[in-house]
């Protein structure tokens, strides 16, 4: 190796230091605003959830003090009638007492009339459960809440572990392998023209249909088939194949399922061998 090629290997190294430099420094903020953003947003949901809860409790202690006070204008109301009962009964055993039948049958007529009751039946007396329905629905509500932070932390931590650091391109095939994955073929989405086997793992171009049943995922223009994994991050797999041409593509799950522009289905297509190939070959893609 001459002077001027480790002259330029040093520059080379040089630069590649300071890139990961920044990329060391673009780490650390954007790390740093994502704990601060987040703590942000975690801040306002507490207080969502403690304003939440003041108005629960808020509410409770009004319809509490309703409550209450119905109970005891009916409680009073009871009271005084009973108070009246007692006068009256006190008066009726006094007369009572007299030997003077007639003074008996004068004087009751002038005792005053007993107001009307108010209340014509008895008291119905109810489970004392009250506001236990407001528990349950609480409770519910909190195991709902489970529920979704649950579902939800697991997209957070995918994402947490995937971010987008800078990483050296991979050379040699081992490097690629720590990125391999398996892919499998959805039969669902195949077009009728295509059969799969080996466990949905290989795929062969047929001159007739293969299914008659026609599911909503399937491709009806071109014979494609989607993979049942999603892809995320980093992803390396090998295709071997044999024939005179074939299609790889990475492409959306909703992409449409039929049109007749030769890139209407595929979103983008990486790799087109149109040559005509007798022997197996194998393709290597990292995405």
């Amino acid at each position: 190796m001459s002077q001027q090629q480790i002259q330029q290997r040093i520059q080379d190294r040089e630069k590649e230091v300071k890139l990961l430099q920044q990329e060391v420094e673009a780490i650390n903020h954007s790390a740093d605003q994502t704990v601060k953003d987040s703590e942000k947003i975690f801040t306002e949901m507490i207080r969502l959830i403690q304003k939440r809860s003041c108005d629960v409790k808020q509410q409770i202690r009004s319809q509490q003090q309703t409550e209450v006070s119905r109970v005891k204008d009916l409680q009073e109301e009871l009271e005084q009638e009973i108070t009246e009962l007692k006068r009256r009964d006190a008066e009726l055993k006094q007369l009572s007492f007299t030997e003077d039948h007639s003074n008996f049958f004068l004087n009751y007529p002038s005792l005053p009339p007993l107001s009307e009751s108010t209340h014509s039946s008895s008291i119905n007396v109810r489970p004392l459960r009250y506001f236990e329905d407001v528990t349950a629905a609480v409770s519910e509500l909190r195991d709902k809440l489970q529920d979704i932070l649950r579902e939800e932390w697991t997209n957070i931590s995918l994402t947490v572990t995937h971010v987008d650091v800078l990483e050296p391109e991979p050379e040699p095939k081992t490097d690629f392998l720590k990125y391999s994955c398996q892919i499998t073929l959805d039969p669902n989405t195949a077009h009728t023209h295509l059969l799969l086997s080996e466990e949905s793992r290989k795929m062969t171009l047929m001159e007739k249909p293969q299914s008659d049943s026609n599911p909503s995922d399937r491709f009806t223009y071109h014979g494609e088939a989607l993979s049942k994994e999603s892809l995320t991050g980093r992803c390396y797999w090998e295709v071997e194949w044999k024939g005179y041409f074939f299609y790889i593509a990475v492409a959306y799950k909703n992409i449409s399922r039929s049109g007749d522009e030769k890139f209407a289905i595929f979103i983008y297509v990486i790799y087109n061998f149109s040559h005509s190939i007798k022997q197996q070959i194998y393709t290597y893609m990292l995405f």
